[in-house]
C-alpha cells in the first residue's frame, strides 16, 4: 500500500516526459496536477498512463454536485488511478462525484478528499476564512465526512495521517503532501515532516515534488524517498 508519489509540477509534456526519461528502472507512480493538465490536457494523462505509470490526477474538483458528477463521469475514462476533490465541498457532492466517477461494470478510480491544504495555518483558516475551529477538529471532522460519503480517503498533512486512521480506520487512505527531506527547504508548505516521520505517523502515500523534481540527481532523490519512507 505505502508508496511515494511524485508531483509531475512541469509547465508542459516536454519538461515532464524528459523527466520521466531519467528513469530506466523505476515506474514512479506520478501525480499529475493543474499546470500541467491545463496545460496539455487529457493526452498527457494517456500518454504518461501508456507508459506504465500509475497516475494521481490531482485537479481538487469543488464545485456544485451536478456538475462534479458530470465532470467525474468524463474523468473515469482517462484511466486514472486516483483522483480527488475539495471535501469543503460537501456530503453531497462528493456523493454525486462517486456515483459520476463509477463505470458500468462498477469499478472506478479511488476517490479522495482534500481536508485543509498543507500551506493551510490555523491563523489563515480563522483569519481568511473564518473558520473558528481548530484546524485539528476541522480535518477529522471533513475526514469523517469524506468517509460517511463513501470515499476512499483524504489528502491532508502527515502531522495528522495517524489521527485520520483513528477516527476512520486503518484501510481508510492517508495521502499525504508537505513531505521534505530532513536537509531539504520546506518551501511554501507550512504542515510538513519528514519521509520517514510521515511511515511512522501512518502516511499511506507521500507526495513529493520539487525535493525530487529539482534535485540534482532526480532518480537518486526518488530513490532515497523510497528508502526512508519504506523503512528499509
Amino acid at each position: 500500500m505505502k508508496d511515494v508519489i511524485v508531483a509531475l509540477d512541469f509547465e508542459n509534456k516536454a519538461k515532464a516526459l524528459s523527466f520521466l526519461d531519467l528513469f530506466k528502472d523505476e515506474k514512479p507512480f506520478v501525480k499529475i496536477g493543474m499546470e500541467l493538465f491545463y496545460s496539455e490536457g487529457p493526452d498527457i494523462v494517456r500518454e504518461i498512463k501508456a507508459r506504465g505509470h500509475k497516475i494521481f490526477l490531482d485537479l481538487k474538483l469543488h464545485d456544485i454536485p451536478n456538475t462534479v458528477k458530470s465532470a467525474m463521469s468524463v474523468l473515469k475514462g482517462l484511466d486514472v488511478d486516483m483522483t480527488n476533490l475539495h471535501a469543503g465541498g460537501g456530503s453531497e457532492m462528493m456523493k454525486a462525484a462517486l456515483e459520476g466517477l463509477t463505470r458500468e461494470d462498477g469499478t472506478r478510480p479511488l476517490l479522495i478528499a482534500v481536508t485543509q491544504l498543507t500551506s493551510t495555518s490555523e491563523e489563515l483558516m480563522h483569519n481568511d476564512l473564518l473558520i473558528e475551529k481548530p484546524l485539528k477538529e476541522v480535518v477529522m471532522h471533513y475526514a469523517k465526512t469524506a468517509k460517511e460519503s463513501g470515499l476512499d480517503g483524504v489528502v491532508c498533512s502527515p502531522l495528522e495521517a495517524g489521527e485520520v486512521h483513528a477516527a476512520c480506520g486503518k484501510n481508510f487512505l492517508t495521502v499525504t503532501p508537505g513531505v521534505r527531506f530532513a536537509d531539504g527547504e520546506k518551501g511554501d508548505q507550512v504542515r510538513v515532516t519528514t519521509p520517514a516521520r510521515a511511515r511512522e505517523l501512518g502516511s499511506d502515500y507521500i507526495v513529493m515534488g520539487r525535493p525530487i523534481t529539482r534535485a540534482e540527481d532526480p532518480v537518486k532523490a526518488f530513490r532515497r524517498a523510497v528508502s526512508e519512507f519504506s523503512g528499509k
